[in-house]
């Protein structure tokens, strides 16, 4: 994948994690705030973005969306290496409660 190949699969990105965060936010705001990651502040912002306004921010060169997943603990609880099935739903939700738990720190 050549340099043009990925800035266009970023402002693809952009422009979908746009849309769907702006669908979030005016669907079910505290979902959208959790879900997403974000403050009060930027899903107000996010839910007030006309259109062109969505298409000029994504036409940016800079991924907008970023890993919440950077720890090594949720990463392995995620990715539930050498264990069974049968505690993939365990795994999945104590990574969910980390995650929570950061995004109540962050906000």
């Amino acid at each position: 994948m050549n340099t043009e190949q990925i800035l266009i699969e970023i402002r693809e990105a952009n422009l979908s994690y746009l849309m769907l965060a702006q669908s979030l936010i005016r669907a079910d705001r505290d979902q959208a705030l959790f879900r997403l990651g974000i403050s009060e502040e930027t899903a107000d912002l996010i839910g007030l973005l006309s259109p062109a306004q969505m298409m000029k921010i994504a036409s940016g060169n800079t991924l907008l969306c970023r890993m919440r997943v950077d720890d090594e603990m949720v990463w392995s609880l995620l990715t539930n290496h050498g264990k069974g099935a049968a505690n993939d739903s365990v795994s999945r939700l104590h990574a969910n409660i980390l995650m929570a738990g950061r995004h109540q720190e962050a906000a």
